[in-house]
């Protein structure tokens, strides 16, 4: 029984495990890789065709995106799944192989005007089409016989639509062992979804730590945060642009709007229309209002019985072709636009950032995590410019976060998670965060639960059979440049202590006062010291 780390390792995307057992050999995800690539990724040992089986723990790009590569090297097994993220999937690797294709043809141009070799993308939309059509679709809490020894069930995440935690079993011989990955856990109280369902039982745990060193800043009424936004932007006659993952928290954005609609919440254009501008969240759009009753939180599914579409509302467009998404800046009423990505990377989202960003009058507003080296974090972040389109376009417009909005735990959330289990796992994995954040997070679980946790590398094997390691691999580091790494290595440092500090201060509420005093004191010193 051996599990190699190949994705997600000391990152945040790109999540990816490879297991050995029973005499079969699988995949649990299979993600593609987003923003800057920090290390080295250990390739998959053995051919894709010789793989059994994947399995999936939800739709998102990070965590699907790689499974269509497979299928073009020969894998032809089964994709184990929900029914929702099945769905899902059947949308966004579809246009995941489009940005492919197209980003083939741009580059194939090129290379040909300079007599370089033809590039080959890594899949194509047959690929992908492929792909889903071996994906199997199961409910939440069933225990499904998947070979001979192996079993597997899917508990609610609570993160995305269909996503799930996977609970694993694993019989050799007379030896069971269960190892449970975590996927995305969900932020509590999210719209639409319910709360994360906590699994009780694991000899074996992977876990995301995304925001393993960050806690959400708490907002008790997000529509009522939201309108203000709105209120404010259309009474400087500006646009509210609001890059949004196109699965996800699109919906949720959606589900906000249609509340502070039917409360007449703006009273400054109180019938503002909202752009969807993205042809993939239009359709996830449609997957959402298509579900199965029974994926949504008792709020949302009450609405559904009413016969009330919890994401629709008066003045909503759905932006599909070129055409219309251009036609949108040429309207100079005050709108929202919601474009994606979410991380103003690519996509229609950056088109609608060059109509905005230089106008004092507009409103950036940023809903989820943004990736280290990528445009939405270098503007939450305080950039006075940015590049887009190879053109430096000046930053006027006002640059807002709604706090909370995360489809992620919190590193409260994420201790809530794995302080659920009722015996302490044999060891627990931490995966999926910034390099610095798991091994914060690992060292939390090893001092406050006394688990014993290991942050493994890329190409990290470990036998879950006798429970120990078999490989620790020497880290690659891929530097951009020395310089420009050192830098962003010592600032995320910087970054990750003050955070750390936050938390320490969050635990110390209720100390003794004379030592709370001298801890302040303390602190003060050092702010004196650097804020010069």
């Amino acid at each position: 029984m051996l599990i190699t780390f190949l994705g997600a390792a000391h990152e945040v995307t790109g999540s990816c495990y490879y297991l050995e057992a029973c005499r079969k050999r699988f995949l649990v995800d299979c993600g593609m890789e987003q923003g800057p690539n920090i290390f080295e990724n250990k390739p998959l040992p053995i051919p894709a065709s010789e793989l059994d089986f994947v399995l999936l723990t939800h739709a998102h790009i990070d965590h699907s995106g790689n499974l269509p590569a497979l299928y073009a090297k020969g894998f032809r097994g089964p994709v184990y799944a929900t029914a929702a993220t099945r769905n899902l999937c059947d949308i966004m690797l579809r246009d995941s192989a489009h940005i492919q294709m197209s980003e083939a043809e741009w580059r194939n141009r090129k290379n040909k005007r300079q007599g370089k070799e033809e590039y080959i993308p890594p899949y194509t939309l047959q690929d992908a089409i492929g792909l889903i059509e071996n994906i199997r679709g199961f409910p939440y809490n069933r225990v499904i016989d998947v070979e001979e020894g192996i079993k597997i069930r899917f508990t609610d995440a609570g993160h995305l639509l269909g996503s799930a935690s996977i609970e694993l079993w694993l019989t050799e011989d007379t030896v069971t062992k269960k190892i449970v990955f975590s996927g995305d856990i969900g932020n509590l109280n999210q719209p639409l979804l319910k709360d994360p369902v906590y699994v009780k039982q694991a000899d074996y745990v992977v876990m995301e730590s995304t925001y393993g060193n960050r806690s959400h800043q708490r907002v008790t009424d997000y529509v009522t945060a939201l309108a203000g936004v709105f209120q404010e932007t259309f009474a400087k006659g500006g646009n509210v642009v609001i890059p949004s993952f196109a699965v996800g928290r699109t919906q949720e954005m959606l589900f906000f709007i249609r509340q502070m609609k039917e409360q007449r919440l703006v009273t400054v254009f109180p019938d503002f229309e909202v752009y969807v501008d993205s042809p993939l969240a239009v359709e996830a759009t449609h997957i959402f209002h298509e579900s199965d009753i029974s994926c949504f939180d008792e709020e949302t599914s009450e609405l559904i019985r009413k016969g009330i579409n919890p994401i629709s509302f008066p003045g909503l467009r759905l932006s599909i072709t070129a055409g219309e998404s251009k036609n949108i800046n040429f309207d100079s009423k005050p709108k929202v636009i919601i474009s994606a990505s979410g991380m103003c990377d690519a996509g229609r989202v950056k088109h609608h950032l060059k109509h905005n960003l230089w106008r004092k009058e507009s409103t950036i507003l940023f809903v989820g995590y943004q990736s280290v080296g990528t445009p939405g974090r270098a503007l939450t972040e305080g950039a006075k410019s940015i590049r887009l389109f190879g053109e430096p376009v000046q930053v006027n417009a006002k640059i807002q976060v709604l706090p909370g909005t995360s489809g992620h735990a919190d590193q409260e959330g994420l201790m809530r998670w794995a302080s659920s289990f009722e015996n302490r796992p044999d060891h627990v994995f931490v995966t999926h965060g910034e390099d610095q954040v798991t091994e914060f997070f690992r060292e939390r679980l090893s001092r406050e639960l006394q688990y014993d946790a290991m942050a493994p590398y890329s190409g990290t094997i470990y036998d879950l059979r006798e429970n120990k390691i078999v490989e620790t691999p020497v880290p690659v580091r891929l530097e951009r440049s020395k310089k420009s790494a050192k830098k962003n290595s010592v600032y995320e440092r910087l970054k990750a202590a003050g955070e750390r500090l936050l938390g320490v201060i969050r635990r110390n509420e209720g100390g003794a006062n004379k030592d709370l005093s001298k801890f302040a004191d303390q602190i003060n010193s050092l702010c004196d010291k650097w804020d010069r």
